[in-house]
């Protein structure tokens, strides 16, 4: 079966042949025929299958070769990322037509986004937020789309994005073409296709025998220590076979801390977080992407969006909130019908957790196994060479400063200016107060001993029981003068 089989254009399919696509997946053999008829779709379907091309092809040929400038398709999804990664598909299914994409999303200027609308962009994929603004500035006009797409639903719900998106529909055409695509099919969200789809057909893409799970995943649950779970990782970053790896942290201050701990181990990765800047949270996309970091550390802001076929392995830092959390983070690897590994860790604290989301995705392992770094099965269990240690490279010492070494040798500066060898050198030509040597203001100087030859030095800085200031009995006592203070109406004789 090929997507010419399907009914999809050759300049589309030759588009996708082009990067290697050339067999459609279940959901998308199901899906276009059906979409190209103009027929509403309710599409479920597990994450990583594939339903971009699925709902993409079918509204990028029914608007033609050369479409009119305007919006006349909108694809509503719940993320900045997934918003990135549908439309760099939508970019590439459309590369050999006169189509233009844009992104609308939060997190960036406007500027651009309202420069691409003006120059008649017909395909807008945007975050229901952004989107809501601009339409009602009156820079967004869906007055004209006859395409639309909710992806990722049941997120959109989970977000709190429901009233968003009757906002939307309500600017909308009656007439149109409506698809919605969803990994789970919450009640809330029958509800919705009932009230803004016209008799819908419903598409499950799934194997009758494969579960709740992806067969193609190897699910592994450790219980493990908190103070442990770095090493472990590290471990494990190190099996056989590894290829990029995403791993999931339940806060952003615990992304931003293992960030650096890895790096700090010898294991750069980027991050993608909620205290980032757009900017800075595509580029650790765009850096994962292409290969030049190969961990990524997320929160589950960032779980819908990280659509990249060679992920093979996922990590669990912290449990997900809920069996639905699970999939969706695990369901960054074992994309486009390839392998993956995912690992969970499960803390003491969370073990009740566990024990609904093993209950619900049946997976038959309701004692998470406990595992430390040192333990044999954890490298017999992911393939982690004998003798793999948690550090790759020692920790490097600081700029300036050399093993065993303070940060200057003993016959350095000293913290007051004077030499350590004696010779009372001031630092950089300064005294401790800031003013150049030999200024007039005045400054205190070191004190003056006499040596056992009657030498008068300055006090060096040594502390060897051979410098000048250690007091051999030989020095002079000094004295004081006291100048007794005499009360009122009292007068010196």
């Amino acid at each position: 079966m090929t997507f010419i089989d399907l009914g999809i254009e050759p300049d589309i399919a030759q588009a996708l042949t082009d990067k290697g696509i050339t067999e459609p997946f279940p959901i998308q053999e199901q899906t276009i025929p059906l979409a190209l008829s103009g027929q509403d779709i309710i599409g479920q379907a597990k994450t990583g299958t594939g339903k971009t091309f699925g709902f993409g092809l079918p509204i990028i040929q029914r608007l033609g070769i050369a479409p009119e400038p305007g919006v006349k398709v909108l694809v509503v999804v719940p993320t900045r990322e997934l918003c990135v990664q549908v439309t760099e598909d939508l970019e590439l299914a459309a590369s050999n037509r006169a189509t233009t994409v844009v992104s609308i999303y939060g997190g960036k200027a406007y500027e651009g986004q309202i420069e691409q609308l003006k120059a008649g962009a017909q395909i807008v994929v945007g975050t229901p937020g952004r989107l809501i603004d601009l339409a009602g500035q009156g820079l967004l006009s869906l007055g004209n789309v006859t395409e639309v797409v909710l992806d990722e639903a049941d997120k959109m719900l989970d977000l709190g994005f429901l009233a968003d998106i009757e906002k939307i529909f309500s600017r909308l055409p009656e007439v149109r073409h409506t698809m919605l695509f969803s990994a789970t099919m919450p009640g809330p969200i029958v509800t919705l296709a009932r009230r803004f789809m016209s008799k819908p057909i419903h598409i499950r893409a799934t194997d009758p025998d494969e579960g709740l799970t992806q067969a193609n995943i190897e699910h592994i649950v450790y219980r493990a220590h908190a103070l442990d779970k770095d090493e472990v990782i590290a471990r494990i970053l190190q099996a056989e076979g590894r290829g990029k790896t995403v791993i999931f942290t339940r806060t952003k201050r615990a992304a931003a801390r293992l960030v650096e701990e890895l790096a700090d181990r010898g294991f750069p990765a980027a991050a993608v977080h909620g205290d980032m800047s757009q900017e800075a949270r595509e580029k650790s996309m765009a850096s994962f992407k292409a290969g030049k970091k190969e961990i990524l550390i997320a929160t589950d802001v960032a779980a819908r969006g990280i659509d990249v076929d060679d992920v093979t392995h996922v990590i669990n830092h912290t449990i997900p909130e809920d069996d639905k959390a699970y999939l969706h983070r695990v369901g960054r690897t074992g994309r486009a019908g390839k392998t993956g590994i995912a690992v969970t860790f499960v803390d003491w604290d969370d073990l009740h957790k566990w024990a609904l989301i093993n209950r619900a995705l049946e997976f038959g392992k309701p004692e998470p196994l406990e595992t430390y770094s040192s333990s044999e099965h954890l490298y017999a269990d992911l393939n982690i060479p004998v003798g793999a240690k948690g550090r790759l490279k020692s920790t490097p010492a600081a700029k300036g400063v050399e093993r065993g070494t303070s940060t200057g040798s003993r016959s350095g500066s000293s913290r007051d200016g004077g030499s350590r060898d004696g010779r009372g050198g001031s630092r950089g030509g300064q005294t401790r107060s800031g003013h150049a040597a030999g200024s007039e203001r005045r400054v205190n100087n070191p004190p003056r001993h006499v040596t056992p030859e009657g030498t008068p030095e300055q006090a060096g800085g040594t502390h060897d029981g051979g410098g000048n200031e250690h007091h051999d009995g030989n020095n002079p006592s000094r004295t004081r003068s006291r100048t007794r203070r005499r009360g009122p109406g009292l007068a010196s004789s």
